[in-house]
């Protein structure tokens, strides 16, 4: 009899500090705090990209799938101008395929790529994103030829001071440039570089389109 109340004198304490040492890790683990994404997605539509329209597409719809169901999701077309085609979920992918498709057939009388008007309406919307809690990501798809009108162009010159401007606000913005010629991505990585974080720009040619996505992913927390 002495010798169980012994053991339990010396179990007892044991077992009660060791608990209060669990609870105590418990109560300091932080869960992470989750941040809906929205993704802004630039579809080149125009006829010098129609030879990789498609697995744009299909590219579009795949990272649609790796979002959450909380993320937010908008599809620009760009071609002589740049006009939103959906705007909504990112799982609602019979939706998304319908307002690409519809939008995306061949005008002969639509020549022109508007990839700076198209930026300038997704930096407007990752700005007002922000404000309302979202992390907002760029994702560019095209071959990036300045084509048409000059004011609808972009301009690499003013461009990265315009995003370090954009950084202020939304420091956690990402830009992804997918499926453009190596050289020109190139090039566009030399202009960005130097405002830019090197994990929140992601540039992949069409030959790396797979790591590009994952790099995307993980920009973006997902």
């Amino acid at each position: 009899m002495f010798r169980k109340a012994l053991i339990l004198g010396i179990i007892l304490p044991l077992v009660v500090f060791f608990g209060k040492l669990a609870l105590i890790g418990i109560s300091n683990i932080k869960l992470g705090e989750f941040k809906p994404v929205v993704a802004i997605f630039l579809l080149d539509v125009s006829a010098s990209n129609r030879t990789l329209l498609d697995a744009e597409k299909q590219c579009i719809l795949r990272m649609a799938k790796r979002l959450d169901s909380e993320d937010h999701a908008r599809i620009y077309v760009v071609t002589q101008d740049a006009y939103e085609v959906y705007d909504g979920g990112p799982h609602k992918l019979m939706a998304m395929r319908e307002s690409m498709n519809r939008r995306s057939e061949f005008d002969d009388a639509a020549y022109g790529t508007a990839y700076g008007t198209a930026l300038k309406k997704a930096v407007g919307d990752a700005l007002r994103y922000k404000a309302e809690g979202y992390v907002p990501a760029i994702i560019v798809l095209g071959d990036l030829e300045n084509e048409g009108a000059i004011n609808k162009q972009i301009n690499w010159n003013t461009l990265p001071k315009n995003i370090q401007n954009t950084l202020k606000y939304v420091p956690d913005l990402s830009l992804t440039f997918l499926y453009a010629h190596p050289q020109k991505l190139d090039e566009v990585r030399q202009t960005l570089i130097k405002v830019m974080e090197e994990d929140k720009l992601i540039i992949a040619s069409e030959e790396n389109v797979e790591q590009g996505m994952r790099k995307f992913s993980k920009a973006v927390g997902r």
